[in-house]
């Protein structure tokens, strides 16, 4: 069972990191002129629409993301088998990332297309939100109330 836990938290890291490249990567695909900037510049009814998409997205995945991620956990991954609650904290985990992803990929490219500062707060939203979601063995354990029962062995 150790074995699968530190598998699970290694895959975990993993994926936030790769999160985190894609963000950085995205960053400095723009700032070097490998991705086209400014796209929507002058064009008021389009950049009009992309900020306000950009921003619902922002006010709808960030706190959806986080809450869906604690309701699944206290609702449905506490009540199963150790087995299976390691399968739906990981597949719970990669939603609440990629959602936090999306918005924060939307954003900084929103940013970058209408070089308006409205992308780049909802993607530093997301991106931070994504500060909360750090894969950790303490944590992990924690919310999965394995803690106590490996205190409990010792």
């Amino acid at each position: 069972m150790e074995k699968k836990i530190e598998i699970l938290l290694r895959l975990l890291k993993i994926e936030f990191a790769v999160a985190w490249i894609i963000i950085i990567g995205l960053i400095a695909g723009y700032e070097t002129g490998i991705l086209e900037e400014g796209v929507l510049v002058g064009n008021a009814r389009a950049e009009y629409i992309a900020q306000l998409t950009g921003v619902l997205l922002a006010i709808c995945l960030i706190p959806m993301s986080l809450r869906i991620f604690n309701l699944s956990l206290t609702k449905y991954i506490k009540n199963l088998d150790i087995e299976n609650a390691l399968k739906s904290y990981r597949r719970w985990s990669e939603v609440r990332i990629i959602l936090l992803l999306v918005v924060a990929v939307f954003n900084i490219s929103l940013y970058y297309w209408t070089m308006d500062t409205t992308g780049l707060l909802c993607g530093g939203m997301a991106a931070l939100a994504t500060m909360l979601c750090v894969p950790g063995r303490k944590r992990m354990l924690s919310e999965l109330d394995l803690l106590k029962t490996e205190e409990e062995e010792l």
